[in-house]
């Protein structure tokens, strides 16, 4: 049986030959092992003879998901509405979908939410040894930037993005049914998006006393004094005044001095 440290010797002896020859692939500890890589300044000239499609980039809000998943896991999805101010649904299903999160536990809260994390594919993609060579938080969107494949952005990540800012939450956290539906992953569309998604005409309802009353021709033709009395009592009932009072059995009478 080998020795840790004689692996240990070799591996980083193994590195200096491939450097000091300048060799197209080098050595690099990543993700709590090594791994033969193609160095960065080759990588135009495989991409290239390569017909494998290339990957699309992560939006701006999978971005940010990400690195608040980075440096506060394990995170439930409520806490990371939480910092961001909206919904997070969406882009935790393409984060979870690219192998970058994954379910890690549960909190033990009421209803056991969910909790996320990153996973080894995440340190192996972005070059990190391990969660502790992280840079720090103001550098992270700049570096998850630069080392993301090139290509268009992903479709799905847009339009969930669209739904997020539809699904924005209250700073206060939330009560505590809240927390009871967060242990759920969305296999759909939430209700909330349900509703933003689809054309909705702004009606405001309607006043009691008008429903009780329809207007009459006459009644359109009365004089201004009726007119402005009428008005005085709407706004007193949208006030919420206590000394108008709105009868819908009774019909209404106008009366004109």
């Amino acid at each position: 049986q080998l020795d840790e440290d004689r692996v240990e010797e070799a591996l980083q002896a193994l590195q200096a030959e491939y450097d000091d020859a300048q060799r197209a692939f080098q050595l690099v500890e990543v993700a709590g092992g090594y791994q033969i890589l193609t160095r960065p300044e080759y990588a135009p000239y495989l991409e290239r003879f390569d017909n494998v499609p290339r990957p699309s980039r992560l939006s701006g809000p999978s971005i940010e998901t990400l690195a608040i998943i980075a440096y506060r896991q394990p995170i439930g999805r409520l806490e990371i509405e939480y910092v961001r101010g909206v919904g997070a649904s969406g882009v935790i299903r393409t984060l979870q979908e690219r192998r970058l999160i994954d379910v890690v536990g549960r909190a033990k809260g009421l209803g056991r939410p969910l909790l996320y994390g990153t996973t080894t594919h995440f340190l192996e993609h972005f070059g990190f040894k391990s969660l502790e060579g992280l840079p720090r938080p103001e550098e992270l969107p700049i570096i998850l930037r630069e080392r993301l494949p090139l290509g268009p952005v992903e479709e799905e990540s847009e339009g969930e993005e669209g739904s997020d800012e539809r699904e924005s939450l209250p700073l206060d956290g939330g009560d505590a049914d809240n927390e009871a539906v967060a242990d759920t992953p969305a296999d759909g569309d939430d209700p909330a998006h349900t509703d933003a998604d689809g054309p909705t005409d702004s009606v405001e309802p309607a006043d009691s006393a008008d429903l009780a009353d329809p207007v009459s021709d006459d009644d359109a033709i009365e004089d201004d004094d009726a007119i402005r009395a009428d008005d005085t009592g709407s706004e007193a009932l949208a006030a919420g005044g206590d000394d108008v009072a709105s009868d819908e059995d009774e019909p209404r009478t106008d009366s004109v001095d």
